[in-house]
Order: C-alpha cells, then structure tokens, then sequence
C-alpha cells in the first residue's frame, strides 16, 4: 500500500509538460497499435498455401470474414452489387480498420488506466477492474446481439419494400456491410451503459430514487436511441433492441441500489473537502489513506 502512495506522490509531483507527454507517448502506442493491426488485416492471408503460391492463392483474411457475414446475415435470394469501381477496395479498407478498431480498444483501455492509475486513490482502484471487466462482457454481448439477432431482421424489413415499389433484390455491396457495421457497433456501444449509471450512483454523482422517479423519461430516451439503431424498421428488431436495454437498466438500477443500501456509496465532499496532513500539515483528500506527499497513513 506505501508503494501506492509513493506513485500517487510521484504523480502529484510531475509538471503538467510531464504528464501531457506521459499522455503523448501513451496514445502514440494506441495509433501505431491501431495502424499495424489495420495492415495486418489487409495483408493477413487466410490460407497458409499463400507461401506456395503467393500470386495465384492469396485469399486475404478480410476477404474471408466478409465472406462469412454474408452468407450468415444476408438472405439468399439477394445479390449484392459493386455501384462504383472503387466500391470493393472501400469496402477492404473500411473492413480492416474495423478490424483494427476491434483491436486496440483493450489497448487504448488499459493505456488510459496506466496513465492515471498511480493518482487513483485505493477504493477507486478497486473499481477499476470490475469497471473494465463489465465494459468488456457488456460491449461483445452487445455486438454478438447486434450482430446475430437485430442485423437480420433490420435486412429483412427492409427487404419487403422492394417489390412493394417492383425494385429488384440487389444492393450495394458497400450499402449492406455497412449497415452490417454500424447496427453491431451501435449495439455493442449501447449495452454499456449500465456500467456507466453504476459508477454514476456509486461515487455521489446521482441516486437511484432520481433513476425510479424519472424512469419514464430514461425509457423515452432509449426508444430514440432504439429507432436510431434500427432507422425504418419499425417492428421487430426495434422490440427485440428495446427488451434488452430495459433489461439492463434495471439491472443497472438494481446494482446501484445495492451500493447504496450497503453505504458504499462514496461521498462526492471526499473529492472536493481537503484536511491536514497529520505529519507534513499539507492539504490532502478527506478520503485519502496516505498523503500524497509525504506518503505516510492518515489512520
């Protein structure tokens, strides 16, 4: 626990230059993170018979995955197009910085908790993990959700429109991936919002009786959000959606309570009110165990 103290000393005493720096190299790592894993996409083949033969069997792995997502979420009696020349090397670009995306979130995660970690006092540190590890669980079932259950239907609602107006059942090529993309990255970011409304209750910010006493408007609020995902649906995918997030706002709201009827429910004053310092006389958080300064115990 000293040694807790003495990074959080370490870190009140930097200069600001010195932890915009400190920020600088650490997003520096996120963006080549992000840039190597998009090529890496791009040029990753997906069968080893590449090395025998790189000109005539290379398949790229990008190829491969658009290749699954289309026989899963597309309907068999559609065809998709390419409107545009470029259409497919857009769709290979985007595919892989998707790609990519996918993989430097726990990156860009655990860079930003490295760089404030050593000003966290100890409570809020063991917020940390249960914080990310639920961020994590919520956000992949989000889009495994968003991606086997609300994609297909949102296609095939669309699709009855088509010979309602005698249009024929082709479609973009870049127009269905990325409404592919979208719906189950809009899903996975929306399922992670009961994380955030603990964290709310749990530090002081709000308390569940605003959440009860104003559960209407937060149900409102989520039926846009829902109609946004699921734009000219206007059946069954936006009641599968709208289930599942009122699901998990009561659970949200369930969780919360339990914090504050076991009084774990931090003071906001502990973040703002300072005291003395028993030893070096220097102000220091209400909450805090050691001082950040001389790194002695307050208790």
């Amino acid at each position: 626990m000293y040694k807790d103290a003495e990074k959080s000393s370490k870190s009140s005493e930097m200069t600001f230059w010195e932890h915009t720096e400190e920020l600088a190299k650490r997003l520096k790592l996120v963006i080549y993170t992000f840039v190597v894993s998009t090529i890496v996409a791009m040029i990753l083949p997906a069968d080893l018979s590449f090395f025998n033969d790189p000109i005539r069997s290379f398949k790229p792995l990008i190829g491969v995955v658009l290749k699954i997502i289309r026989e899963q979420v597309l309907p068999s009696n559609v065809h998709l197009i390419g409107v545009g020349l470029t259409d497919p090397i857009e769709l290979y670009a985007v595919a892989s910085i998707v790609f990519g995306f996918a993989v430097v979130i726990p990156v860009f995660a655990y860079q930003i908790y490295r760089f404030v970690d050593p000003a966290l006092h100890p409570h809020e540190r063991s917020d940390v993990y249960p914080f990310l590890g639920s961020f994590m669980a919520l956000f992949i079932f989000g889009l495994v959700f968003g991606y086997l259950v609300i994609t297909p239907y949102i296609i095939s609602a669309v699709l009855v429109f088509f010979p309602a107006v005698g249009a024929e059942l082709w479609i973009s090529i870049n127009d269905f991936y990325f409404n592919v993309f979208t719906t189950t990255l809009l899903t996975g970011a929306i399922f992670t919002f009961p994380v955030f409304l603990v964290l709310l209750v749990r530090y002081g910010i709000i308390q569940t009786s605003f959440l009860t006493k104003n559960r209407k408007y937060l149900y409102a609020v989520m039926l846009v959000l829902v109609f946004i995902i699921t734009p000219g649906e206007g059946g069954i995918a936006n009641f599968l959606l709208f289930v599942p997030l009122m699901i998990l706002l009561e659970s949200g709201i369930f969780i919360a309570r339990r914090y504050e009827k076991q009084g774990k429910v931090i003071d906001r004053r502990s973040f703002t009110d300072g005291v003395e310092c028993k030893f070096c006389k220097k102000s220091i958080p209400r909450s805090a165990p050691f001082c950040p300064s001389c790194g002695k115990s307050q208790k």
